[in-house]
């Protein structure tokens, strides 16, 4: 079924930066003298800045003030973003969709710093594109506030809108706002509930009726 729009995240979904932001992440703790378990990524995967610090404060002891380690990672990964590639399938997925004039937007959980960079890197910057980022709203994923503020952008029905995410966070910020939600993690991952399994790019194109 053809949607009247197109909701991406950003981070695993259209560029495959997941691993930038743990080696950033892990620089910053261990420059600090934390040494982070192996499962942390996997623990703060989809989840804003801001949650993870008080996570990271009240579990590891952070000392550091939010502003002085989010600027910290930020540095990091501003400096090595211009190696990050698009997710193998996805930014051909979003060219043809805007092809046929299908609306989209970018719906990230990052601050615009970092989703700009991102658009820049995988060129998808253009004029008019509009995108939420996690400055734009009150509440971040996995509350549906993001993907609302997504629609009234595109000036469509919550209902009419499909939304893709790579993360269970993002995923069930798209199921609470009422959109159809395609699920397509990096990694083989049971989906949220109301949402829908998508293990390649294929599929992806088809759930979006572009085969």
């Amino acid at each position: 079924m053809m949607p009247q729009a197109v909701f991406w995240d950003m981070d695993g979904t259209l560029i495959d930066s997941e691993p930038l932001h743990e080696q950033a992440l892990i620089a910053v703790l261990k420059s600090l003298g934390i040494n982070p378990p192996a499962d942390l990524h996997d623990r703060v995967l989809g989840i804003a800045a801001l949650p993870v610090y008080e996570m990271l404060h009240d579990e590891f002891g952070l000392k550091l003030a939010f502003d002085d380690w989010i600027v910290r990672k930020y540095v990091y990964y501003m400096e090595h973003v211009g190696n990050l590639k698009p997710r193998p399938g996805a930014v051909e997925v979003f060219r043809d969709l805007r092809a046929q004039g299908t609306q989209q937007a970018v719906v990230s959980n990052s601050d615009r710093l970092i989703v700009e960079a991102n658009m820049r890197v995988i060129g998808i910057d253009r004029p008019g594109i509009k995108t939420v980022t996690r400055n734009d709203v009150r509440l971040g994923k996995p509350d549906p506030e993001p993907f609302l503020r997504a629609a009234w952008l595109a000036e469509v029905d919550p209902s009419g809108a499909c939304v893709v995410e790579d993360s269970w966070t993002g995923a069930s910020a798209g199921v609470a706002a009422g959109m159809r939600t395609l699920f397509w993690p990096q990694q083989p991952a049971e989906a949220p509930p109301g949402a829908i399994y998508v293990a390649s790019a294929e599929e992806l194109r088809g759930h979006l009726g572009l085969d």
